[in-house]
């Protein structure tokens, strides 16, 4: 049966055992003018594939008779053309981390939500995908780019464009927080989606932006809709220093610590690679100089400069002592070799008081440097100005959160994540943005 407009290349082949699901998929994907074929026999599911053509199969994980991840090697080696959707009701993360290494195009869970559904689908046909909230943002940041001060205009080099990922990618690791072992995949946006995080069904979405920030404390954490995204900002210092746009992050609960730097991500997006978009990108010029403090020797500022960068002053009782450290963005490979690699610390007294508050679950002396009263305990630092520069990364990370790239000079001293946002929140209201 072909849906209204339909052609070969909407056709979608449906596998999953249970009758209600395929046939609420086939009405949800024939209303939207797909040609969708479905069965229950995974033994048929070759054949099908090589007498219908279709550009996608959803395919259930557990079947009566069939592996549905045995099921999935079997397609991407016949044909590696077709993508493949995994559905299950019993599967997390992990499980999503699994298939989409053996060649899925995404995984997505039981009950189905109708977005989440089509999100995915129209991802996966290379088809415009809208995420909520985002086109009236974009339509809104068209409008203003003529006004003086907010946008920057094209650069020496030529316009600004928009980026995403060439293809899709995963890595697992354990939150600091959660101490949760977890994973994330990483998928290609259109332009003007914007970095959005969701579950592994993705429906519900939550942008990264400054109107989800949801808590500051010892980390920056997003939520939307009940969904939480915790430790965000090594993540997002990476995406902005590589000028990545527009990105579907699925997780679940926390990004993982990794070894407690950002180099790893860093690794991960040159792995998958990066593609320039069709459509211009200005970055946030700022006009003047704005400012927050505390009066006590805790401030940060930015004020208008030709670049981005960030000046970062630290003074910690010994062994830390005095650090101040500069750091001018030149381009990603400026960042990825004197800012990612500067990693998480924590001082040994502070632990036990972080462990009541259901904090550092996951702190181990691989993911963060740990610091008694005379020493570094467990291992030595990459640079002598490490904590700095961890500090400018998570600056680099949080400023991310505004939507776009920053030009300006920023300067703080003894301030952490709550600072961040307060500032941001500052340049947004007076910037209109």
């Amino acid at each position: 049966m072909r849906g209204k407009g339909t052609d070969a290349d909407k056709t979608i082949l449906v596998v999953d055992d249970e009758a209600g699901v395929r046939e609420s998929i086939r009405e949800s994907l024939t209303d939207e003018g797909y040609r969708v074929i479905d069965t229950a026999d995974g033994r048929r599911v070759l054949d099908l594939i090589r007498s219908e053509r279709p550009r996608l199969v959803l395919l259930d994980i557990w079947m009566p008779e069939v592996d549905g991840i045995g099921l999935l090697k079997e397609i991407k080696k016949a044909e590696p053309e077709v993508h493949v959707i995994m559905i299950s009701g019993h599967g997390n993360i992990h499980t999503a981390v699994t298939a989409t290494k053996l060649g899925a195009f995404d995984f997505i869970e039981k009950p189905l939500s109708l977005e989440g559904l089509l999100l995915t689908v129209r991802r996966a046909l290379g088809e415009p995908a809208s995420v909520k909230g985002n086109s009236s943002k974009s339509k809104a940041v068209k409008a203003r780019r003529s006004r003086p001060g907010s946008l920057l205009q094209p650069d020496a080099a030529g316009e600004l464009r928009q980026k995403t990922l060439k293809k899709s990618v995963v890595f697992s690791g354990q939150g600091l927080h959660s101490g949760i072992k977890t994973g994330v995949m990483l998928h290609p946006m259109p332009p003007n989606s914007g970095i959005v995080f969701s579950g592994i069904s993705a429906d519900v979405t939550v942008p990264a932006r400054l109107d989800y920030v949801a808590s500051t404390g010892y980390a920056t954490s997003l939520s939307g809709k009940g969904f939480v995204v915790g430790t965000v900002e090594h993540f997002l210092a990476v995406l902005h220093s590589y000028g990545i746009g527009n990105l579907l992050v699925k997780m679940q609960g926390e990004i993982p610590i990794m070894d407690g730097s950002a180099i790893e991500f860093c690794r991960l997006i040159e792995e998958a690679g990066i593609e320039e978009q069709d459509e211009e990108w200005s970055e946030i010029v700022i006009d003047r100089t704005y400012s927050v403090g505390d009066g006590n020797g805790e401030s940060i500022r930015v004020e208008p400069a030709a670049t981005f960068g960030v000046r970062y002053i630290l003074n910690y009782p010994p062994p830390v002592g005095m650090q101040e450290h500069t750091y001018i963005f030149h381009g990603p490979e400026s960042f990825k070799e004197e800012i990612a690699p500067a990693r998480t610390f924590g001082f040994l007294k502070d632990i036990e008081q972080l462990e009541k508050l259901g904090l550092v679950n996951g702190g181990r002396l691989s993911n963060c440097i740990l610091i008694d009263n005379d020493r570094v305990i467990n291992t030595d630092l990459r640079f002598p100005d490490e904590f700095a520069r961890h500090k400018i990364l998570d600056i680099i990370g949080d400023f991310y959160l505004l939507g776009r790239p920053i030009r300006g000079m920023v300067t703080a001293r003894m301030t952490g994540h709550t600072d961040n946002i307060a500032l941001l929140r500052e340049v947004r209201k007076g910037m209109g943005l």
